[in-house]
This record gives C-alpha cells, sequence and structure tokens, in this order.
C-alpha cells in the first residue's frame, strides 16, 4: 500500500530548479534514508512529501487519514511544546489520541459504565496501544534523549533550541505516526542519544523518510535510499554501505570488480586493526593509505567534490602530548572543574578520538591542549617542535579577508592562480572564491576552514565536530585527508564512521575523568557493554600509578560501580619498592574499596527479599543488575589486595 506518492514532481526557487520530475513512493513500512550534497533539496523534498510545500508541477498524492509528521533541523517553536506544564507533559502530547482514550476509559468507570460494550471497546483499544506504558515510554524517550529524570518536570520554555528540537523528536517518537520524516535527526545528540534512537526507530512498524549526513546512523535504521542529485531522485536498496557500492558501480560503469574489491578491503581492514593492537602504527599506516585507494573513491563523482592537499609539515617530536593531573574546566568568574586526566600520552602518527556524552567536557579538553583554555592543575605539556592546527566547533570568527580568496590568501600567502586551483578542490569554482565571507553557509565555512588548515605547516591537529554541515562526500574526502601523512591527531566527533576508521584510540570522557581506551570505536562500544567505565580504568590506572587518591573534581553525575569485563585482568600494583608509608596508603585506600562495596553487596542482597521489590518486574531488574555490578567491582579489589600482600610479602 502507497501512503505517499509524487509523480513528475517540479519544484522552483526563483529561476533556480531544484526538483525536476520526481517520480517516487513511498509504501507502508518501509524505511528510507535521504542522501545527497548540500543544497540539492533534500529539505525541499520533505517538506513537500509532507504536505508543508505544494510543487510548482507534478502531484503529490497522500492515502486517506494518513498521520504524518516531520521534524524539522532546528525547533520551530512548537506552541504544543512550549505551552505544556512540563516535558513529560509536552512528550505525552505526541500520544494524545491515546491520552483522551485514557481519560475516557475513567470518566466511564467513574460513571459506573464499566460493564458496558462501550468501555469493553474502548479497554480493547487501550490495551492493544499498551496505554499502561505510556508513561514508561515518555519516560524512556525522555532519558534516551538526554534529559535526566531530576529535568522531566522543568518547563519547556526553559530549554535551548537544540533541548527543544530533542524534545519534539522525543515527541514524535512516543505519537508514532504512519510516516515519520526526520530531517538530520542526530545534530543535537551525543552517541548514546543517537544510539537510543537507533532502537527507537529500529522497533517501529511505520513508515520512515529521514535525512541525514550520519552513514553509521542511516545504515542502521534504513533500508532503501533516495540519492537528491542534479535536480532528481534516484532509489537504491539496501544500507547507505549498500547504496555506496551501487553508486560507485553506476559511477565507474558496472560491478566487474565490486566482489574483490570487497574482499581485499576486508583484507586491508583485517591488517589494520591487528596492527592497531600492537601499536605499530606504522604499518598500520601503511595499510590504511591502501585501504583508502582500494575503498570505493567513486572517482566521477568524486572528482567533484572536495579533495584536500597536504603539505609537507615536519614529523616532530616522538612524544606529542603529555598529561598528568590536568583538571580541564573554567577559570573565570570562578573556577569550575569538569575532569581530571589522571595520566595521558599522545605519540607522534596517533589519531585519538575524543569521545563522551554532550557536556562532559570534550570540547573543553581539546581547547585546554590547544592552549585556548588554561587548566586548573596539573600538567598539560606540548612538547617542542609541536606546531598545533586547531578547528573550533564555532566558527563565528577567525577567517580575515572579505572574499574565500582573500581569506585564503591572508592565511596562506600563495599566488592567486595557486589559491584558485586549491579553493577549486573544496568545492569553490570560478566566482565563488570572490563570495563575500560574511554571507557564507555553515557548510561553505567549514570547507574553507578546512581548505586553509590543508595548506598549513601543522604536524598536530587539533580538530572539533570537523564534519558539522558537511555533505557526505565531503565527509568522506575529510576522511582520506585525515588518513594521509604522518600528522597527529586529536578529534571530537559524532561520527561514529569517522571515529572507527580514522582512529587508532580514545580518549573517554565521562563522569569526570578523562581515560584513554586503546582500540577503535566499535571496540570501545563493545566493552562498554561487556562493563568497562571510565570510572573504573582511572581508579586502575590510579592503583598501577601509586596515586589511588579520588580525583578533586565535582563530577556533573554520580560515578557508576562498573561492571567488571570478562576478559579484564586483576589491576598490577607494582607494589615492590615502595616505602612502607605508600604500601600502606594503598592498602587503606583498597580496603576502604572493600568496606564500601560488601556494605553496598549486604544492602542490595537485602533488597531481594523485600516484597515490593519482588512485586515489581522493574525494581527487581535494578537491583538485580546493580548487585551483579557491584559483585564484579568488589572481586576487583580482593584481587587487587591480594595482589598487593603478594608483592609486600616478596
Amino acid at each position: 500500500m502507497s501512503l505517499v506518492s509524487l509523480s513528475g514532481v517540479r519544484r522552483e526557487i526563483g529561476a533556480t530548479i531544484i526538483l525536476d520530475e520526481v517520480q517516487v513512493s513511498i509504501a507502508a513500512g518501509e524505511r528510507i534514508g535521504l542522501v545527497g550534497p548540500n543544497g540539492a533539496g533534500k529539505t525541499t523534498l520533505l517538506k513537500m512529501v509532507s504536505g508543508r510545500e505544494a510543487p510548482d508541477a507534478g502531484v503529490v498524492q497522500h492515502a486517506r487519514g494518513l498521520r504524518i509528521d516531520l521534524l524539522a533541523q532546528e525547533s520551530t517553536q512548537d506552541p504544543a511544546l512550549l505551552g505544556a506544564p512540563s516535558l513529560i507533559e509536552a512528550v505525552r502530547g505526541g500520544a494524545a489520541a491515546l491520552v483522551a482514550l485514557s481519560e475516557q476509559l475513567r470518566e466511564m468507570e467513574l460513571s459506573g459504565a464499566a460493564g458496558s460494550s462501550e468501555y469493553a471497546e474502548a479497554r480493547q483499544h487501550f490495551d492493544a496501544a499498551d496505554g499502561y506504558g505510556l508513561d514508561d515510554r515518555v519516560a524512556d524517550a525522555l532519558r534516551g534523549l538526554g534529559f535526566p529524570t531530576e529535568r522531566h518536570m522543568e518547563s519547556p520554555t526553559r530549554l535551548s533550541g537544540g533541548e527543544q528540537t530533542r524534545l519534539a523528536l522525543a515527541r514524535l517518537v512516543i505519537s508514532d505516526p504512519d510516516l515519520l520524516m526526520l530531517d538530520e535527526p542526530t545534530n543535537h545528540l551525543d552517541i548514546s542519544a543517537i544510539e537510543w534512537l537507533e532502537g527507537a526507530l529500529r522497533a517501529r512498524k511505520g513508515a520512515l523518510l529521514v535525512a541525514s549526513h550520519d552513514r553509521t546512523f542511516l545504515d542502521a535504521v534504513i533500508e532503501r535510499v533516495w540519492e537528491v542529485r542534479d535536480h532528481r531522485v534516484t532509489r537504491f536498496r539496501g544500507g547507505y554501505s549498500d547504496y555506496a557500492r551501487q553508486r560507485e558501480a553506476v559511477d565507474e560503469g558496472g560491478e566487474r570488480d565490486a566482489a574483490e574489491r570487497t574482499k581485499a578491503i576486508a583484507r586491508e581492514k583485517e591488517l589494520i586493526q591487528t596492527y592497531r593492537s600492537h601499536r605499530k602504527y606504522a604499518k598500520m599506516h601503511e595499510h590504511e593509505r591502501r585501504l583508502a585507494a582500494i575503498e570505493p573513491p567513486v572517482a566521477q563523482r568524486r572528482a567533484a567534490t572536495m579533495h584536500i592537499a597536504t603539505t609537507g609539515a615536519s614529523r616532530g617530536p616522538a612524544e606529542v602530548v603529555r598529561v598528568r593531573h590536568a583538571v580541564v574546566g573554567y577559570g573565570e568568574p570562578q573556577r569550575v572543574p569538569i575532569a581530571e586526566a589522571r595520566s595521558l600520552l599522545l605519540s607522534r602518527g596517533e589519531r585519538i578520538g575524543i569521545v563522551g556524552m554532550n557536556g562532559a567536557g570534550k570540547t573543553t579538553l581539546l581547547k585546554s591542549v590547544a592552549g585556548i583554555i588554561p587548566t586548573l592543575g596539573g600538567s598539560l605539556d606540548i612538547s617542542a617542535g609541536v606546531v598545533p592546527g586547531y578547528l573550533a566547533q564555532v566558527r563565528a570568527a577567525g577567517l580575515h579577508g572579505a572574499t574565500v580568496l582573500e581569506a585564503l590568501r591572508a592565511v596562506v600567502p600563495v599566488e592567486q592562480a595557486q589559491a584558485r586551483a586549491h579553493l577549486a578542490r573544496f568545492l569553490f569554482r570560478g566566482d565563488e572564491v570572490t563570495k563575500e565571507v560574511a554571507v557564507l553557509s555553515g557548510g561553505e565555512r567549514s570547507r574553507l576552514e578546512l581548505a586553509i588548515l590543508g595548506l598549513l605547516p601543522a604536524n598536530l591537529l587539533l580538530l572539533d565536530e570537523p564534519t558539522n554541515h558537511l555533505d557526505v562526500d565531503a565527509c568522506e574526502s575529510l576522511e582520506r585527508f585525515l588518513l594521509e601523512g604522518e600528522r597527529t591527531l586529536l578529534l571530537v566527533s559524532h561520527d561514529r564512521r569517522m571515529l572507527e576508521r580514522i582512529c587508532t584510540g580514545l580518549w573517554v570522557v565521562d563522569a569526570g575523568r578523562v581515560v584513554r581506551f586503546d582500540g577503535g570505536y566499535a571496540a570501545w562500544r563493545k566493552a562498554v557493554a561487556a562493563g568497562w567505565s571510565a570510572a573504573e580504568e582511572d581508579r586502575a590506572l590510579g592503583i598501577r600509578l601509586g596515586d589511588h587518591e579520588e580525583a578533586k573534581v565535582d563530577s556533573p553525575r554520580t560515578t557508576p560501580v562498573a561492571k567488571r569485563p570478562a576478559t579484564r585482568k586483576p589491576a598490577a600494583t607494582h607494589a615492590r619498592g615502595l616505602s612502607k608509608e605508600q604500601a600502606r596508603r594503598r592498602r587503606a585506600a583498597i580496603e576502604g574499596d572493600l568496606d564500601l562495596h560488601r556494605q553496598r553487596k549486604a544492602v542490595l542482597e537485602g533488597s531481594l527479599t523485600d516484597p515490593a521489590v519482588l512485586s515489581s518486574y522493574t525494581a527487581l531488574a535494578g537491583v538485580s543488575a546493580e548487585l551483579a555490578d557491584v559483585t564484579a567491582a568488589l572481586e576487583l579489589a580482593e584481587e587487587a589486595w591480594l595482589a598487593l600482600e603478594g608483592e609486600i610479602a616478596q
């Protein structure tokens, strides 16, 4: 059954043709991703499908009774959201029909009509829609999209624009229309929220049409791709990765080498992972360059997209950045510590991704490395010979020159012909190089700043969300740039595909701590699912370093007790050579942990006999999960204590 169909649709803005001869349809339950360059017409197409805009030619037809909702890229000050007394009520409003049915049932019960056929029919509809689980679903949506429980009674009028967009997204998930349309829904979400949204969208039975530059997100939630390019819409089967392979085959004129290339790609990725795990970065870089050469280059299409040239930056010292007990935060108007890094080392050639929840301190940490924000304590040392290049997330100022061409030449003095040729690789061609900097869009400004950065002799790149405002082609070009050469990289990004492909390791910012994780993004998420946590990693690091005191940072959230990863070994204590006082302090710290965990375990075991807990599946599951966490943490502490005693005895 077709929910929406477009026949011969044409859309113009002034004398510019945006879309022409569009012939597509959406079936019930179909999941479609919209891809294409910025400005190709994806948002326009969404608006026409939703009925918010009418075509200049052609027909858009909707099925009778179709429930359809569109989430735009930015909040639109929706009165239905802002007029609600709380976040909970704003999201519950998405299920207005279900809420009204609940009120109808209540009124019938109060009036003594609970035995009527009308009541039975209404109750059947209510049960089929899981009406009694609505409040749980509302709370889960709010928490999943980054609103902790303590904020659920807050007024929506206090939210920022990005928060309002997230609230609107939660409302749409609860509304569950026949066709849900989303325009860049991951823009205001951190990694945890994106993963929650992926699960919610996969669980939906209704149709989905989503425009996104997040390639991992698209692979997770769609089964068809509509490519908007050159005023047309072309349909492809499969997720984003399938689309990329099909598009490559189309551009190269066939699928002759698709199977062989797929095997070669898998082989190179396996070698990259092997060398990464052994920290043989030179060999890893070699195979990454080979992978970049054989992965879908889409020569014809990419000829018109961004190609970034590198310059001969010096290799720099072997040790680029060393961090020891560095507290990052803000010192004005008052000291506001955010996170502490107990011990970190960034070596030459490493490419490290900084990951964590929104507000955890990722950008603050990067700015501290860049020297923009001083640390509040400890040491953060940049070695002599390191030349940093910094790309900020918020780029409101900092470009000199009235035009694109002048802005480039003001920073990098090159001949005009050379500057034009370089800018052409960043999609600034012809008269576009004379475009005023003041009127550049977000994507154009990003391309210009990356063009400038590509010519600077920096051997340490500090990039804060570099893919913001870039389309898919530009993101993939940026990845190829970052794989070139031997430059060291610190990267803050929510682009999971880029993190996995680019980074040799991660710095995880969580619960007021910054710790290193050796491995890529996928390995980190797998470890987190197995129980890995920044808090436990930091504790183990403190034991290894002999400085087991707690970090003096006011964490914005309570540090959870971590589950113990199945493959994790007891933390080494290195007690040999310690003075009696050092050994005493370390034993006291571990014994303090033992007492804490034993006390908590006793409380939880007592809760398992509480009738109120036993009668609630949710409460029982929560207590059982925490008991498993505490038991694992207790075992770790016991192993550390035994190891310490054994070392001292020797």
